[in-house]
């Protein structure tokens, strides 16, 4: 593995793809590994970029010998971001007022469809995060033939009643004045951190403020944000048509997510049929330095027993 400063590697460069998906947008993306290997395609979350995917977990997957492409989703990071879309609107759309919504997850999906076109490749091993869970879901059920297996982890299936942050949660990452200058956006992340973070495995805050430093010095739009925020809600309930998804799915969650409680990592595997469920005690709503290991190894041992079939 590379030696890694901080937490990061300063070997992985940033890339651009150009007018990718049906939306030609421009999709920032890192690729590591053989390029003839497997192909793993990581999909971020709400208000994460690529880099949120911890360079020693995308190492680790290198080493079980696949290839990791993991990217900046549209409104985030160096991808295109939609200033001239309206102003999103969260708590109109949570009370069923849609007309602020400027994209669907579906759109999300399309794009990284696209991306892997841009690429080359025919289809991937789709791991998603959170809302990238839920995109990767919906890149398995309106694109079957590209993805090759699902791995969607504290993530959930788009049911409200579902995989919903605790009241208190609600408060203590969102609460208080927003945050604009750089340290005030560290101090509200590590604040976050500590809230849904995992209390089995401790935070490496030093790495987790670099990374937010990192985060803020590509692109920090909060406005982008809302707008994927936005997406999401509108994006309704995936449930049903995850009961006739026919592909390897290995769903991960931890006992103690706070964000995305655990009851949305057991409705996604009860909806796909033959999925793998797997649920880790003491891992909340991020990715520890104490379990990046685990959950690479994981991974890599589901996506090698599908390329072995």
């Amino acid at each position: 593995m590379a030696e890694l400063v901080n937490g990061f590697d300063a070997s992985i460069v940033d890339r651009k793809a150009s007018k990718v998906g049906p939306a030609g947008i421009d999709v920032a993306y890192q690729r590591l590994g053989n390029p003839d290997a497997p192909v793993v395609l990581l999909i971020m979350g709400i208000a994460a970029q690529s880099i949120h995917w911890p360079d020693a977990f995308c190492h680790a997957l290198v080493d079980g010998g696949l290839q990791v492409i993991r990217f900046d989703n549209r409104d985030s990071g160096l991808s295109t971001h939609l200033t001239d879309a309206p102003p999103a609107d969260l708590p109109a759309a949570l009370a069923g007022d849609l007309s602020s919504v400027s994209y669907t997850l579906s759109d999300m999906a399309a794009d990284a469809v696209g991306l892997l076109d841009a690429l080359g490749f025919e289809k991937a091993h789709a791991v998603g995060a959170s809302m990238g869970g839920a995109i990767a879901q919906t890149m398995a059920i309106e694109h079957p033939d590209r993805v090759r297996s699902l791995t969607s982890m504290m993530s959930t299936t788009g049911n409200m009643s579902l995989g919903q942050p605790s009241p208190d949660v609600l408060r203590e990452v969102f609460g208080g004045p927003p945050a604009v200058t750089r340290d005030e956006v560290i101090q509200r992340m590590l604040r976050a951190i500590r809230a849904v973070g995992s209390p089995g495995y401790p935070t490496d805050e030093k790495e987790a403020a670099a990374r937010t430093a990192r985060a803020y010095d590509r692109c920090y739009d909060p406005v982008g944000t809302a707008r994927q925020a936005v997406a999401t809600v509108a994006s309704g309930d995936r449930t049903e048509r995850l009961q006739h998804l026919q592909l390897p799915t290995l769903v991960i969650h931890g006992l103690a997510d706070r964000m995305c409680e655990v009851s949305g990592g057991r409705a996604t595997a009860e909806a796909i049929p033959g999925a793998e469920l797997v649920l880790i005690e003491g891992m909340g709503h991020d990715l520890p330095p104490g379990l990046r290991s685990q959950l690479a190894e994981r991974i890599t041992e589901f996506v090698w027993r599908e390329e072995d079939r």
